[in-house]
């Protein structure tokens, strides 16, 4: 699945579940609803920004997260991406939907260019979070261990970019 153009608008959830400190979202197969933004530097799309893991400092994701009640996938994005990475800009376009069939979760994936990056923020401050920017290549190779589809993330951006 990597199409979110007919998925973005009037999705429907199934399920709402608590989970402290969070409420999480899921749709009507049962898989839980996320959000996250390729943040690039500048329209080449030619680096992405990528945050350190919240569990382990060592390693580098995506920021994103769980949609909340009351928001759909792009706001949820752009509110993960202030969150984890300290950064606000403008997403230019949805980049597609990925499904984790291990996690059971979907991801509505935007690209957002960087236009601030704060100083302080959230995830920085409560848990010692990084952001650090990087070629697409160089990103593919930090996330394929750890995260192989985030590197299919970037995979698609790149292959967006040559069509």
């Amino acid at each position: 699945m990597n199409n979110i153009d007919n998925q973005l608008e009037g999705s429907s959830y199934s399920m709402v579940r608590e989970k402290e400190p969070q409420t999480r979202i899921y749709d009507n197969e049962g898989y839980r609803r996320r959000a996250s933004c390729l943040c690039v530097r500048d329209e080449l799309e030619n680096e992405v920004l990528l945050v350190s893991s919240s569990s382990s400092r060592g390693r580098w994701v995506v920021p994103g997260g769980g949609l909340e009640p009351h928001e759909d996938s792009r706001e949820a994005a752009i509110r993960e991406v202030i969150e984890e990475a300290g950064v606000k800009g403008h997403i230019i376009r949805p980049l597609g939907t990925f499904q984790n069939n291990e996690r059971k979760h979907r991801t509505d994936v935007f690209i957002l260019v960087v236009t601030q990056e704060l100083s302080e923020w959230e995830d920085a401050i409560k848990i010692g979070r990084g952001r650090k920017w990087f070629t697409l290549n160089e990103a593919i190779d930090v996330l394929s261990e750890h995260k192989p589809i985030e590197c299919d993330y970037i995979r698609l951006l790149i292959k967006n970019k040559t069509n």
